[in-house]
């Protein structure tokens, strides 16, 4: 009675966020492990009790597969912990998922990510998952990835401009969702009706973002940790060029875009404390002159509070002066004052490598990341 349900093995449930197949069902049988989620939450709150608990509905967060994850109302009578599998009601049918947060913190929880439904509104939780309904969600899950492999192959038969990248199957069995982005809408209906034959189940196709594909199916980053959109961010926030210019970051688009193809977040994450520090800095177009010649900026490192010029006639000579004396310079010259150099106001000096000419065109055109995008319109079919 201890043996694990025949599977696939450990490497099928981790998208589910447990760690091995469950066992034969068991309360205490606690598969869902928090080092094998994808947008993982610890309840902070767990061992507080509110002194406002009532009989009234209770709210619970349920995780599915990847980054899927809802709310559902459960009455009291319901003893849940995180962990556990219940069965939770679907649209058509039910569904099987793992309990992921309960208790005060979810409302929390609810606040972040602007889900606004009150308890009546939402679905409900019906039971503990029975040995049927896991062994059922077990052979679920197997199916998963043949699903996927003939789609992606009927998708190739077709020549449809699509790229299918995950399939879920519900718990009961009765209908799978498929996961694909694409650039211009796409008609599916010879594609539904094949499917629909191979798998004999409901169909239902979800169209999502290049980000969202990259949250969902996750990965490591450039900075050897894993992506930030499937671990802890619950939106998504525009990133632009302009977030690359403030913080001085070379205009190099594949250093600059992440997994997804996009603009890495965490470009916005100092962006703020840039702004706040430049704006103490003086215009860089601002143009000193003095009698050995005129000067123009060339960078700026926002952290010592320096400006980097060099004469129009000698660029690979560049001069970090502090901003004070810029802004004492540029005063100067405004009333006809000029200085004999700028070596003698220069904190640092450093010579620029000249191998490749600036605006090297290896690096590529950081501007099509500003290039209007169709708007990317949900298309869906049952």
């Amino acid at each position: 009675m201890n043996e694990e349900i025949k599977g696939k093995g450990t490497e099928s449930f981790l998208p589910r966020g447990c760690c091995r197949a469950p066992r034969v069902y068991n309360p205490k049988d606690h598969i869902y492990q928090h080092q094998c989620c994808k947008l993982d939450t610890h309840n902070w709150l767990k061992d507080y009790e509110s002194p406002n608990k009532t009989n009234a509905l209770l709210i619970a967060e349920v995780r599915f597969k990847n980054d899927h994850k809802e709310f559902f109302s459960y009455t009291p009578d319901i003893a849940l912990k995180e962990g556990e599998i219940v069965a939770v009601e679907a649209a058509a049918g039910h569904d099987l998922g793992v309990i992921t947060l309960t208790g005060d913190i979810v409302e929390i929880q609810m606040k972040r990510k602007k889900a606004n439904q009150r308890p009546e509104e939402l679905r409900k939780i019906y039971r503990h998952a029975k040995l049927s309904d896991v062994e059922k969600w077990v052979s679920g899950i197997d199916l998963e990835e043949g699903t996927l492999k003939k789609t992606r192959e009927m998708i190739y038969d077709l020549r449809l401009d699509m790229k299918l990248n995950d399939v879920e199957y519900q718990g009961d069995r009765t209908k799978a969702i498929f996961y694909y982005t694409a650039e211009d809408r796409v008609d599916f209906r010879e594609l539904i009706k094949r499917m629909a034959e191979e798998f004999r189940i409901r169909i239902e196709m979800r169209q999502i973002g290049m980000r969202q594909e990259a949250a969902k199916l996750g990965g490591i980053g450039p900075c050897g940790r894993e992506l930030c959109c499937s671990s802890w961010m619950a939106e998504f926030q525009s990133v632009s060029t302009t977030v690359a210019r403030v913080q001085q970051l070379s205009p190099n688009p594949q250093k600059l875009a992440g997994l997804c193809g996009k603009l890495k977040c965490c470009l916005n994450y100092e962006y703020d404390s840039y702004v706040d520090a430049i704006k103490d800095f003086p215009d860089d177009r601002t143009i000193l002159r003095t009698k050995k010649g005129d000067a123009s900026h060339q960078k700026s490192d926002v952290f010592k509070g320096l400006m980097w010029y060099a004469y129009f006639d000698d660029r690979n000579n560049l001069l970090g002066i502090p901003i004070d004396k810029v802004k004492a310079i540029a005063e100067d010259n405004k009333k006809g004052v000029f200085p004999e150099k700028l070596e003698d106001f220069a904190f640092m000096q450093e010579t620029q490598a000249s191998d490749l000419p600036v605006g090297n065109p290896l690096e590529g055109d950081l501007n099509r990341f500003d290039k209007p995008l169709k708007p990317n319109k949900p298309n869906r079919k049952r």
